[in-house]
């Protein structure tokens, strides 16, 4: 189980600091699939990375019961100087996993063909999401955090995602900070509503969206 509890985060700004989030609780379990909804500034991308390990929170705690992905879509989840060979070099073997096997499927996945020995920063933002994407099926995680990626690519690539996740992965847990409803409804177990760094979790898919879609 992933077991958000009380969370606040804190930004340092002129003259002060600017809370984010403000006492956010939530409990993941292993199968669930949690929607984080709110307008742009809400705090979903902080929250993704608050509970990814990427920061961490000024106040609260964060329990991780399960092997977590990166937070997909995350800029810094790569080394930009590297290509994408290389990156997926190293995360195989920072997850101990056999590279062989790793390189194949994110290639097969990713389509980036020349590119995959390239340096990252050469690529543009849907190619970064698919090496991403890719990578992250390849490992195989419990739980697998999504900003919005899902999106990235074209028609056939959103399909390609859609598959291999939401039905070829379908026991594992997913965390995903959305503003497309038609996921949200299709494939969320239970939301949670951001507003003004406070949240609220809905075990009723279609209320978490009504409500989100007034605010």
């Amino acid at each position: 189980m992933i077991a958000i509890d009380n969370v606040v985060k804190d930004y340092p700004v002129r003259g002060g600091r600017r809370r984010i989030l403000d006492g956010i609780s939530a409990q993941v379990r292993l199968g669930e699939r949690l929607a984080i909804l709110g307008r742009n500034g809400a705090g979903k991308s902080t929250l993704i990375k608050l509970i990814g390990g990427v920061e961490q929170p000024s106040g609260g705690t964060v329990e991780r019961g399960m092997c977590l992905s990166w937070p997909i879509g995350f800029e810094g989840a790569f080394h930009h100087h590297l290509t994408g060979y290389d990156n997926v070099k190293f995360i195989a073997r920072l997850y101990d996993r056999p590279l062989p096997d790793v390189l194949a499927f994110t290639e097969d996945f990713a389509e980036l063909g020349t590119y995959m020995h390239m340096p990252v920063e050469t690529y543009s933002t849907g190619m970064r999401a698919r090496l991403a994407f890719g990578l992250s099926l390849a490992i195989d995680f419990d739980c697998y955090l999504i900003d919005e990626v899902i999106l990235a690519g074209d028609q056939r690539f959103h399909r390609k995602c859609q598959e291999a996740l939401f039905h070829g992965r379908a026991d594992r847990t997913l965390i995903m900070a959305s503003h497309a409803m038609g996921f949200v409804r299709e494939f969320c177990t239970h939301a949670l509503v951001l507003k003004e760094g406070r949240g609220k979790v809905f075990r009723d898919v279609d209320l978490a969206i009504q409500i989100y879609e007034a605010l």
